[in-house]
């Protein structure tokens, strides 16, 4: 089996927080509507003006899923 990566989105100013909240909410629909075999996703506070979302895919799915979602980054998934 293939690494796990997580894709993320970065969201800054003062509407970040919700923003990235908000931003999980669709990432979630993405996967469901997909039918993606991990669900994994969830958004992160770094500060009142900086906050991300992610959802972590597995290798195989990554360009697929960075090509119509175009994350602003990505990583291998520590779980």
């Amino acid at each position: 089996m293939g690494q796990h990566i997580k894709l993320i989105w970065d969201f800054r100013g003062t509407v970040a927080i919700q923003t990235a909240i908000h931003h999980e909410k669709h990432l979630r629909e993405y996967i469901r509507i997909e039918k993606l075999p991990l669900e994994i996703t969830g958004h992160k506070i770094v500060d009142d003006s900086y906050a991300y979302a992610f959802m972590v895919v597995e290798e195989k799915d990554m360009i697929a899923v960075r090509d119509v979602l175009k994350p602003h980054r990505g990583e291998i998934y520590q779980e």
